[in-house]
């Protein structure tokens, strides 16, 4: 079973896109997250992936009504990131309704703190966010870099438990340019047993199809979306033959 997993970035509690995590890059494509949500919804998609870019910047989550408005209006299974960064911040983002978060900055400056919220939560919610220049790490909002291989990073925490990875290649992403085929591939193929959703470069339909022959979880699409390149109704026709 391969999920398209639509994005919606908020800044200001609007649906936005950057460009490779550049904020000066901000474009806002609708003023209601939730109106979007549901469109996606009503083309048949199950899951949400849901980004605080505020919080991602001010290391907090600011954003929390905008998740609650959409858990309570639409059925979409929500995964959140951006911000969290404290035990009060995560548990409130569980209760205002997200069934996964997200941590990506968290996993490489405080170990500690994500081991926890993966024990105390379980691999099922907690999803371990691997973004990458150059299979580099990158962290907070990708505006800095670290010196930590990819697959070494993942590799420690799936001896930990994690179960579902989510990795964006940075110099693809928002650049409607392809996915990185390769790097998924050979994710895919150190760690056979993970689900793994790759994110970042998808510009049409076609690349969707060649990820889904990847076997992987599934794939993160925004900016495509939004730009009209892939249309509510070619989602709607995919999921419906895939089964998902």
């Amino acid at each position: 079973m391969f999920h398209i997993i639509p994005a919606i970035d908020i800044i200001d509690a609007k649906c936005v896109r950057l460009t490779k995590g550049d904020y000066s890059s901000k474009k806002i494509y609708n003023e209601d997250p939730l109106e979007v949500a549901k469109q996606f919804e009503d083309a048949g998609v199950q899951k949400l992936h849901l980004v605080d870019l505020d919080g991602a910047k001010q290391k907090k989550v600011i954003n929390y009504k905008v998740l609650e408005k959409i858990a309570t209006h639409t059925s979409l299974t929500i995964d959140f990131g951006g911000g969290v960064q404290s035990d009060e911040d995560i548990q409130q983002v569980f209760d205002y309704g997200a069934a996964q978060v997200t941590g990506g900055s968290i996993a490489v400056k405080n170990p500690e703190k994500f081991l926890s919220w993966l024990q105390q939560y379980g691999g099922e919610k907690i999803i371990l966010g691997a973004d990458a220049k150059n299979k580099i790490i990158a962290i907070s909002g990708w505006e800095e870099d670290t010196s930590e291989d990819i697959f070494s990073f993942i590799e420690k925490y799936i001896a930990e438990g994690v179960k579902y990875i989510i990795s964006t290649d940075v110099n693809k992403d928002g650049l409607l340019q392809g996915p990185s085929i390769d790097l998924y591939r050979e994710m895919k193929g150190r760690f056979p047993e993970s689900k793994i959703i790759a994110s970042g470069g998808v510009a049409e339909m076609k690349d969707i199809e060649t990820l889904a022959k990847q076997n992987l979880y599934g794939v993160i699409v925004g900016k495509a979306i939004y730009e009209g390149r892939i249309s509510y109704d070619s989602l709607k026709k995919f999921i419906r033959n895939e089964g998902i």
